[in-house]
């Protein structure tokens, strides 16, 4: 029996199904979505150059829309900006770029790597991206949950907050060391979607997070606000009063953080930075690594093993209410 006849029996006599034939059809309606072919190893360079760039393609557009805030921002006299955290932010950018493009071609063999594996394998289809995104997104916002809730994860996140003033700059502050945090959207590959797909994903987003990260976009429609990841609910993340520690982690989706009782609605003006302000604000290498030469201070410190292990992955929170208590000697 062909495929012809068979689905010629689906559609015209429905009700003459026999459980084996509707086996037959739910497998290979199956096989149509999960049955792609393994990616053959001589193919893979050919596709990772074929792979769209969408992030090297908008980085002029980031640029400009980055000038156009500078020029409103000092236009209207508002203090949006600090020349010298925006130095170091478009430093740390730069620098990230540089190491991404080195990680990415490891990154996309190891996806090859799962994707081959898994038994499971979707076609590389479009639409295929929308639960791909959406599994993505929810991967996301459990990975900046426990980079927020533990100090070894903080360290890889902790440049992104460190910025005092909120703008569009502070966008490209991502940590050099923050893709540690991939092994936290593993999940995605071994759900068995195309190596392609996962990577334009992830490049969606990123970019999703740009226009974030500025105070001249208001409180949008209710619905919108309720849905996604919006300026207004964003700067509430980026807030050191104690209301906004910990909240709104929704990368895309803000839903998330209703579902899981991580969400705040902007009721004042934020407070950005950190705990403890850093001084060299201009420099990326500072940025990006003064908490490694805190904890290492702080394990050096500690008296005890357990209170060695608590400052590595530990509370930062925690940390740092134990660390005033206690008074506790960083020199």
């Amino acid at each position: 029996m062909n495929v012809v006849t068979i689905y010629t029996i689906d559609a015209l006599r429905p009700a003459r199904r026999t459980p084996r034939l509707q086996n037959l059809i739910f497998m290979m309606n199956w096989m149509q979505i999960f049955g792609a072919e393994k990616i053959p190893w001589s193919q893979i360079e050919h596709m990772k150059d074929s792979a769209p760039e969408i992030i090297i393609w908008a980085i002029p557009v980031l640029f400009i829309s980055v000038l156009i805030e500078i020029f409103i921002t000092f236009k209207q006299n508002k203090k949006y900006y600090s020349k010298k955290e925006s130095i170091g932010s478009l430093a740390v950018g730069v620098g990230n770029i540089l190491i991404s493009t080195w990680i990415k071609v490891g990154l996309f063999y190891v996806s090859v790597w799962i994707y081959n594996m898994v038994p499971w394998r979707m076609e590389m289809n479009w639409w295929t991206m929308i639960p791909c995104y959406l599994l993505f997104d929810f991967c996301s916002y459990w990975a900046h949950n426990i980079s927020h809730r533990q100090r070894f994860w903080w360290a890889t996140h902790i440049a992104h907050h460190s910025a005092e003033h909120y703008n569009l700059t502070v966008a490209f502050r991502l940590s050099w060391v923050q893709y540690l945090k991939i092994i936290f959207l593993f999940p995605v590959p071994l759900l068995g979607f195309h190596p392609i797909i996962f990577f334009v994903t992830n490049q969606i987003a990123i970019l999703f997070q740009f226009w974030v990260h500025t105070e001249y976009i208001g409180k949008l429609p209710r619905f919108f606000e309720y849905i996604f990841a919006t300026p207004s609910n964003h700067r509430v993340h980026h807030g050191s009063q104690e209301k906004y520690i910990n909240k709104n982690f929704g990368a895309t989706f803000i839903f998330w953080d209703r579902i899981f009782g991580t969400y705040q609605k902007e009721t004042e003006q934020a407070i950005y930075g950190i705990t403890n302000n850093i001084e060299h604000k201009s420099n990326p290498f500072h940025i990006n690594f003064h908490e490694y030469s805190d904890i290492i201070k702080d394990v050096k410190n500690a008296t005890g093993w357990k209170e060695k292990l608590f400052f590595v992955f530990g509370n930062p929170s925690k940390i740092a209410r134990y660390k005033k208590l206690n008074q506790f000697n960083e020199s």
